[in-house]
Order: C-alpha cells, then structure tokens, then sequence
C-alpha cells in the first residue's frame, strides 16, 4: 500500500501520531489507531522504535519435527519475525518415549536453533528447564505473544492430528492474524489421497503409488511406462540373509549428550529404553543426514532390495537406510533420497529391484499412510474391528522372554530406539495380532518406543496394516504368520527354547498355536476373504482333535502370556 493509499499524508499523519502518543493504551480511539498502524506507513514510521517493533514482530513457530533449514521461512533473516521453538512437558508425555527419542528430537531442535542464529535469525528458544516455561504449547505462546507484543503469528502445518487441532482451536480465538504455512516436504497434500481414492470403500497403496511415480515421473521410461517392464518387484525382495555379503560399517555419527540427558531427567521427564547418551547414534542434522545417506546409497543401496526383509539377530542393521528419522523431522527431504537411489541406477550401481523397493517405501507407502491418517482421523486411532482387548505382555518392556526372535526385536528396539520393518510387522506386531493384543495399547508402545514414530505415520501401520483393526481399509489382509514364515525370513528359531515345527505342547512355538487359533476365531470375518483362501484350506485339512488341542494350547497362552 502506498502512503496515499492509507489516506493519512503530511500535517494530518503528525496529528494522528501526537494524538497517538497522548491516549491512553486501552482507550478505543487508541486501539483503532493503533490498527490503522498495520496498514498506514506513514504513520507506522512516524512511530519511534519500540511501537514499531511490537506492532511489527511476528511469532512463527517450529516444533519438533520441523527441522527442514530448506523452508522458505528461513530463506533470509527477518528482523520482524521470531522464530519459536520450545521443549516442553506436554510433548514427552503425551505417551511414555524412549528416552533415545526424547534426546534425539532435543538435540536436533537445538542444533537447528543455533544454525537459525548463526544464520541471522531470531529465535526464541525455550528450554526444558527454563523458569518461564509453561510446560504447554499453547501456556507458553500466550506468555510469547504478551511479550513481544505479537502483532501475527504463524505455524507450518503439524503432522499429527492432536496439534492440529489444538493449533487451529487456538488460533480462531486470537484477536492476532494466526496463518497456517505448509510444512514444504511431502509428495502430497494432506487431503489428495483422499480425493484420489474418492468414495472407493477400500485404498490401495499400489493404486496410489503408480499413480505418483507417472505424476513425478520416478523409474519411468520415455514411453511411460516403468522402468523394467514392472511397478513391482516385490517378489525379488523376499531373500533370506546367508551372513553375506557382510552388514555395512554404520556411517551415522556418533555424539555426546549426556548433560542434555541429566537436564531432560532432572526436569522430571519420564522415559524407558536405554537413553545411549554418551553415544547417540542419529543424525542431528541436515549434513549429518546428508553423509548417511550418501553411505547408504553407497554401501548398503545395492544389497537392500534382496535382503529388505531378511532378519537376523547378528546384524540388526542388515543394509536399511536408518534415515526414517532424519525424514520425519525434515532434516531430509523424501524427493532427495528417492533421487540419490534413482540416480544410482541410473549409473549402474544399484539394481532395479533395490531401488523401487526403496522408492516404493517414500513415495508409495509413506505418503499412503499419511493419507490414510488424515482421512479417517480423529476415529481412526479407536479402531478395533477384531475386538482384540489383551493388555501387553511386561516384557514388551524388558525383552526377557524365551520367545528368541521377540527377544531379540523387543531387545534391540528397547536399546537403539529402532527395529526395521520386518521385525516391528511380522515379528511384534504379528504376535500381537495373533495373540490378540489391545491394539490401542500396541499403538502407544510403537509410537513410544520408535524414534521415527510420530502419529501420522505410526497409527496407521499399527492398526492398519499390522493389527487389520481398521478391518481392512489400508490393507487386503491381517498379516499374520507361523514360526514357519520368522524361521524363512531369519534364523531366530536356532536355539530358541521353542520349537518352531510343534503346534501344541508346552515346548511348540507360540506362534503356531496363536497363528492356527487366530483364523479359527475369526472365520465368519475372514474366510470370505480371496487372499485367505489357501489358509483356510489347509486349516480344514487339519484333524478336529488337532484343531481343538491347538484352540486349548492358544487359550492357555492367552492367559498367562507374562510366562513366555
């Protein structure tokens, strides 16, 4: 606007400024003049530095997994705009966090505030223990936006459907301009798997994710066509792990938090996992993020198509990224890794079938489930479409049990914070659905216990494709297996006490039982279902005194699962 514009110029904007001065600040006329000031230049320079500022500052606020130095917020410092970042008590306590997760996001959030300030911008950061911390997010931007005198605030849009909402009921009561920024890192908006998938009563991710790969051109020929004559070769990404070629030296760094580690447990927060503080092994930014993935395109790119879903208790590592959590907090972007791993192909050093496996889990399942997410939410997170109600086994929350492979995946995500794929779906969450666990209670232990696992992208998985409590929207069936899919894939059944061939009896695999019980108990759901065919089959071959000791063997499991 120019000075004309706001109808005030010369003689009159010096008597509008010394009127100004001389009201009160709470009096009418003043407040409506102090408005006019936002649209009126010649008045807003008449004004003296601090009534300048403080009608000018805006607060933009950062959480947590917002560490993308790549936003358009940050492209040059301004000195109206603070930027805010806070630690705060509701974030660590929502559900109970590994403390890896915890120190992790803390770590990141003050080494992007520093890069913010050496950059030139302001920020106001608000530590755990600071005194004037309310502990809330909203406690806390109202103490803020008094201080600076806030004439706007803005916020990129959350991921996770409670700070949403808590954000958008917040900011429709402020009488301040609050704007809501995209947070500039997914494929896709929130709503447009939604309306691609329209009023279609089942999604499908492999829908989805070819129309993406033509939409960004990703492993596409000239012709349109995909790469290799095939969407998908998932077929080619099923082998077991032989114990070579050997597991990558680990390339992420490794840093020394342990004063933030006693600042976090002094100020009280609660955690469980082992908090490795004096050698944290995750990537606090965007360099640090960087360097990993170049080592995994690298070393690990060209194994990790065939080996993806291998487990073994001697690697735990085997040849996945570990970029989840670099990419749920944006330090990374999901068109950057997809490109590094297209761009391998290209030049010949990575296979086809490692490649799409890798592009398929960014831009096909992680941008599905998020649609998913924001879909069906807030109800989505009450779905329990089997009536599973088991509370968790206590050790889900020490690993000591004689069950070898949920020792193990129980065991390594309790230290590092971090299991892959294969062994939270068919290996914890497989029992869990077969045992019949609660799965809002799996749901907060996965959310709690991963340091990728933020709502958006945890629930989802949880109830969906691995609990099937959604009844089938995500996916086309429950994900259930015997010992004699974890013994294919891995070899955690050597020296198990367990024995993985036996159905029933005190020393049968748990799995077997459970698996067989799971479909019996849920027949008049299930067996309708065309991929369960061969299952029921087999099921119905079995003698009725067979089938009958196995739904004994399976109750007596149920009830008493803390003895396994």
């Amino acid at each position: 606007m120019s000075d004309v514009g706001c109808g005030i110029q010369g003689q009159q904007g010096g008597v509008a400024v010394q009127a100004l001065r001389r009201l009160r600040p709470n009096h009418e006329l003043a407040q409506k003049m102090a408005r006019q000031l936002g649209r009126c230049p010649v008045l807003l320079r008449a004004l003296p530095p601090p009534e300048r500022q403080s009608r000018m500052t805006t607060l933009r606020l950062i959480l947590g997994d917002q560490l993308n130095p790549r936003h358009s917020w940050f492209a040059e410092p301004d000195a109206n705009v603070v930027h805010v970042m806070m630690e705060i008590r509701q974030e660590t306590d929502y559900v109970r966090h590994h403390a890896q997760k915890i120190l992790a996001i803390f770590a990141a959030m003050r080494d992007f505030a520093a890069q913010l300030k050496a950059q030139g911008h302001r920020v106001r950061y608000v530590a755990i223990d600071d005194a004037s911390n309310r502990q809330s997010l909203i406690g806390n931007l109202d103490a803020l936006i008094a201080h600076y005198r806030a004439a706007a605030v803005e916020y990129q849009a959350p991921d996770e459907w409670r700070l949403d909402r808590q954000l958008a009921e917040w900011a429709a009561g402020l009488p301040i301009p609050c704007r809501m920024a995209d947070s500039e890192h997914f494929y896709t908006a929130r709503g447009e798997a939604a309306a691609f998938f329209g009023a279609r009563r089942q999604w499908r991710q492999e829908t989805l994710y070819r129309h993406l790969r033509r939409q960004h051109g990703i492993l596409m020929d000239d012709n349109g066509e995909p790469a290799g004559g095939r969407w998908n070769f998932d077929a080619d990404n099923r082998q077991r792990w032989p114990g070579h070629p050997p597991e990558p030296n680990d390339a992420r760094p490794e840093h020394d938090h342990s004063r933030l580690w006693q600042t976090i447990v002094d100020a009280g927060v609660d955690s469980f996992g082992q908090p490795q503080a004096d050698a944290l092994r995750w990537p606090l930014n965007r360099a640090e993020a960087l360097a990993q993935l170049r080592a995994f395109v690298e070393h690990a790119l060209p194994h990790f198509g065939a080996y993806q879903d291998a487990m073994s208790p001697r690697a735990r590592r085997l040849f996945h990224s570990l970029l989840s959590f670099a990419l749920n907090v944006k330090m990374l972007n999901p068109r950057e890794a997809v490109d590094a791993a297209v761009a391998a192909w290209r030049r010949g050093d990575a296979p086809l079938a490692a490649v799409e496996g890798f592009a398929r889990q960014l831009l096909g399942w992680r941008e599905y489930v998020r649609g998913v997410y924001w879909a069906k939410m807030p109800g989505y997170r009450d779905s329990n479409a089997l009536d599973h109600r088991l509370p968790l086994p206590r050790w889900f929350w020490d690993g000591d049990t004689g069950m070898r492979c949920l020792a193990h995946a129980i065991g390594q995500s309790l230290e590092d914070a971090y299991a892959h794929h294969i062994q939270r779906l068919m290996v914890i969450g497989n029992f869990g659905l077969i045992a019949g666990l609660s799965p809002q209670a799996l749901h907060e232990w996965y959310l709690g216990v991963y340091i990728d696992a933020f709502e958006w992208v945890e629930l989802p998985n949880t109830l969906g494709m691995s609990q099937f409590a959604d009844g089938g929207l995500l996916g086309s069936k429950p994900y259930a297996g015997s010992a004699a899919y974890i013994g294919r894939m891995g070899d955690y059944c050597a020296g198990c006490r367990y024995r993985p061939k036996q159905r029933v009896g005190a020393d049968a695999c748990p799995f077997n039982a459970l698996y067989w019980d799971f479909f019996q108990r849920h027949r008049a759901r299930l067996a309708a279902n065309p991929r369960l065919a061969l299952v029921y089959r087999q099921l119905d071959k079995l003698p009725e005194a067979e089938r009958a000791a196995i739904s004994a063997r399976a109750a007596a499991l149920q009830a008493d699962l803390d003895a396994l």
